[in-house]
């Protein structure tokens, strides 16, 4: 599909992912109630924190009506312009052939700019985007379990003790199950997640009937009120805020599970009103207070919202929430590190499909054991939500500042609208996000700098990583013989033997080193010799009738290529079946597949720093085999080793 078709069918909707295109409001409907209970986990859980954070985090404010209501203002337009309108409304048209996210945006901006002196600047704010969604991804299973637990301490105070223990419980747990996959629990996920929106929402209508003047807070004054009353102190409290809407990008990342349309219909139909009820219910329980009541209940507002006798199962009900929300955000790491995989920023991992009918359901062991490491640490580090909760905005304002820069370059570049309709909308969302991002810098010290470490590390490893490889492609090109020269000099210096060998090769062009050393070494050639290329291309999905590309070279010699997009399993074995023009049938158990496994070695003119080099070299040991990703049988591969100066 061309660039101007995908554009069209992107503006235009046609192309509902997740739901083949049908409009019958019932399957819609459906899509929509499963998106609740895999999508909007994050976001949904938010209340238990957000608003205790924005009142008692490091700048605390005085809990009276200015403060009270300029808050819950905050919150209700932070959702409006951040959610509903730059991600649920512009961004989800920004769909790459019906997949959402920050690296698919990315490919598809590449697509119009990828030449331009300023592709690459795009592509490396995607990468780091990327990067600081490892961090966001550690923090918050941690800071959503922790919340949930530490209302044990509200339905009884001599429990604080057991709060960490059991969260470390719940959270290795949850790590563990990851192997077996999540389709058999997601079953239940919409079922709570519809429980659990609607308990939070029945709650705030409580509290707004008995106090209904919070509805005032929906007059965004209150919101300009505070700013000029507290000034500085209250561009700080942006920085709890925005914990109100962590999450949000998941919205867009998710867009290729369940299509925009019932995501839509999702958000703007239940989970926003149950969420704003919620905040708006909390400002109401805290405005009716007496003075000498507000310390206690600020201590946790949302558990403090229900009754004594229902607040263990209120307990329950959302540690059951915020697993759920943590698994969304794990699943959510393993996707996007396939995306990565096949876009060439890691090294191939070994990689686990947990479903036989889900592809998008995978499991990679190194993923999920690292931010296991990395969650248990922040907990013991952090010890309490609140604490948590000064490393988690720092992670998601940069997030969604880079979105909104991707943004631009989208209305500008791609969709090209006009200046005058595309620079307010571009320089609203600019200055909204930016504030955000600006408050929750004084907290990189007591906290914020975690996500910014690993953001840091995160984006050096997938920028060395493409480099590396970049640098080792050319390397072998440049010493690469031509394949046609190839072919006719070594029909008649070599002897055929039966069957099928496939040389795996990286690039389209030359000879792969593997079929240099085989014919060095053995002095034979099969009688059918393929050069088989996988190719990744910038699109998700790439239809099957795509798939094969085959040149017939003469002699017995072909030239194969396997098309894929970025969030396809490349199986060459399955590829292979449907490659009958190229010299007939494969038979596996005739079959013999040639690997190449380079060794780096130093070079006179490195083209990256030594230390990198060695970082490069360092993945590259480690990375998964070619057999391990590219599913080929065990029992019928050939490794043959080369060396290359990069």
């Amino acid at each position: 599909m061309s660039d101007a078709s995908s554009q069209e069918t992107s503006q235009a909707g046609e192309h509902e992912p997740g739901h083949s295109g049908t409009g019958h409001a019932a399957s819609k409907t459906a899509l929509a109630i499963g998106a609740i209970g895999v999508v909007f986990g994050d976001i949904g859980t938010s209340p238990l924190y957000a608003f205790r954070e924005t009142f008692l985090g490091e700048h605390s404010l005085a809990i009276d009506k200015l403060h009270i209501y300029g808050v819950v203002s905050l919150i209700f337009w932070s959702m409006t312009l951040i959610v509903s309108i730059q991600y649920v409304t512009i961004l989800m048209r920004a769909d790459n052939n019906g997949q959402g996210g920050t690296l698919a945006l990315v490919a598809k901006l590449t697509r119009r700019i990828g030449g331009t002196r300023y592709g690459w600047i795009t592509v490396m704010l995607g990468v780091f985007a990327t990067a600081l969604f490892y961090g966001d991804s550690m923090i918050t299973p941690a800071i959503s379990v922790l919340s949930a637990v530490e209302g044990l301490t509200v339905v009884n105070s001599g429990l604080e003790p057991l709060v960490i223990p059991i969260a470390l419980v719940l959270l290795i747990f949850l790590f563990l199950i990851q192997k077996r996959g999540t389709a058999t629990v997601g079953k239940l996920f919409a079922p709570i997640m519809i429980v659990y929106f609607t308990t939070i929402a029945v709650l705030g209508t409580i509290h707004i009937a008995q106090n209904p003047y919070i509805l005032q807070a929906l007059n965004p004054w209150y919101a300009v009120q505070f700013f000029i009353s507290d000034g500085y102190i209250a561009f700080l409290a942006l920085g709890s805020v925005v914990l109100a809407v962590t999450g949000s990008e998941a919205l867009y990342s998710d867009m290729g599970h369940f299509g925009r349309g019932p995501m839509r219909l999702s958000w703007f139909g239940f989970v926003m009103p149950c969420l704003l009820l919620n905040y708006f219910g909390q400002g109401a329980m805290l405005a009716d207070l007496a003075p000498h009541e507000t310390a206690e209940v600020m201590a946790s507002p949302f558990f403090n919202m229900a009754p004594e006798a229902l607040r263990l199962p209120l307990v329950i009900l959302a540690t059951c929430a915020t697993f759920i929300a943590s698994q969304a955000v794990i699943s959510g790491a393993f996707s996007i590190t396939h995306q990565a995989i096949q876009l060439g920023f890691i090294p191939r991992l070994s990689t686990e499909h947990t479903s036989a009918s889900e592809r998008g359901q995978i499991y990679i062991p190194f993923i999920n054991y690292a931010l296991m490491v990395a969650v248990i640490i922040l907990v013991l580090m952090f010890q309490n939500s609140s604490n948590l909760a000064s490393a988690y905005g720092i992670a998601v304002t940069g997030a969604m500042f880079i979105d909104t820069l991707l943004m631009g370059v989208l209305l500008f570049a791609v969709w090209k609208w006009r200046w005058w309709y595309a620079l307010p909308v571009l320089l609203l969302f600019v200055f909204v996000d930016g504030a955000y991002f600006a408050a929750n810098l004084p907290k990189v010290p007591s906290g914020g700098w975690f996500p910014l470490v690993i953001g840091v590390i995160a984006f050096t490893l997938l920028t060395t990583w493409a480099k590396g490889r970049k640098l080792m492609r050319e390397r072998m090109t440049e010493v690469a013989l031509p394949i046609e020269v190839f072919a006719k000099s070594a029909k008649n210096s070599a002897v055929r033997v039966p069957g099928t060998a496939i040389f795996m090769a990286s690039a389209t062009g030359g000879v792969p080193s593997a079929l240099l050393h085989n014919i060095k070494h053995n002095k034979v050639l099969h009688e059918r010799v393929v050069i088989l290329t996988v190719q990744i291309a910038d699109v998700p999905n790439v239809p099957e009738s795509e798939r094969c590309e085959i040149h017939d070279l003469g002699d017995g010699f072909f030239r194969a290529i396997l098309h894929y997009g970025f969030m396809q399993e490349t199986d060459v074995p399955l590829g292979l079946k449907q490659m009958e023009r190229c010299g007939g049938h494969f038979d596996m158990m005739q079959t013999s597949f040639f690997l190449s496994r380079q060794t780096l070695l130093p070079s006179d003119k490195p083209g990256m720093p030594i230390w990198r080099e060695k970082i490069f070299a360092w993945m590259l040991r480690n990375s998964a085999t070619a057999m391990e990703f590219f599913r080929l049988p065990t029992n019928r591969v050939v490794e043959l080793g080369s060396q290359v100066r990069i």
